[in-house]
């Protein structure tokens, strides 16, 4: 278990860090001397990172790890638990496609409440749960119909999350990225330069954000207890439209 604090254990488990956000929030905790539990289809290139195979959005995809995930956390002074993966699929509407909606709830609400489920009873004082949303946590833009849902879930069960530990010394916080440069980003633009010069535009600095930037965030929030039940916009400042 990594070491925070002098002799203060820290435990971060956390979603889809093989790639993008996750993967620069686990290097950040694990040059903190966390040790880092890695939940996702791909293994985390980071050496040092336990990898925890699992579709998120398999039924069942917790059970054969369990037991590990509340050892690791019973033998922790704090637990960081990040929500950070999810899907994008491009839908309207009147045009969902039922088994992408599906996929986009079970890994983007389903799995969240599966994993406080074993880690949440098992948390010590000065834990987190950090749920990592989007801009379009609390806005909406055309064609994004089952991720600006689930997006907007997350806060949602960030803020009964809240609610439902006050008093427990476990703070709870929702990070919303705003158009960062990861490879969900960069598909979602592929053979269309046009829309990423777009999506740059839209930051007050012209720029996309760098994962790094939303790690340090991630951190940060996970460390101040005061933050909780936040909502917390980190997209340089967006320019409405």
């Amino acid at each position: 278990v990594g070491r925070v604090d002098g002799d203060m254990s820290e435990l971060l488990v956390i979603t889809g860090a093989s790639k993008g956000i996750g993967l620069a929030t686990a290097r950040l905790f694990l040059n903190r001397g966390a040790k880092v539990m890695n939940l996702a289809r791909t293994p985390c290139p980071l050496p040092g990172v336990h990898h925890l195979r699992a579709d998120l959005a398999t039924e069942g995809f917790l059970r054969p790890h369990e037991e590990a995930l509340s050892r690791a956390a019973e033998e922790s002074d704090r637990v960081v638990l990040v929500h950070n993966a999810a899907t994008m699929a491009t839908d309207e509407a009147g045009r969902v496609d039922e088994a992408a909606l599906a996929v986009s709830l079970a890994v983007g609400v389903v799995a969240p409440a599966l994993l406080n489920r074993v880690l949440v009873p098992r948390m010590g004082r000065g834990s987190a749960v950090v749920y990592v949303g989007s801009t379009l946590s609390e806005k909406a833009v055309a064609g994004l119909f089952s991720y600006v849902t689930v997006k907007h879930a997350v806060v949602g069960m960030m803020r009964a999350t809240c609610q439902d530990l006050l008093g427990r010394g476990v703070h709870t916080v929702c990070v919303c990225p705003g158009v960062t440069d990861t490879e969900m980003l960069r598909q979602r633009a592929a053979g269309q330069p046009e829309v990423l010069e777009a999506l740059r535009a839209m930051t007050g600095e012209g720029r996309l954000i760098e994962p790094e930037e939303i790690a340090g965030v991630i951190a940060s929030a996970a460390d101040q207890p005061v933050l909780n039940g936040a909502v917390l916009h980190a997209n340089l400042g967006q320019r409405e439209r």
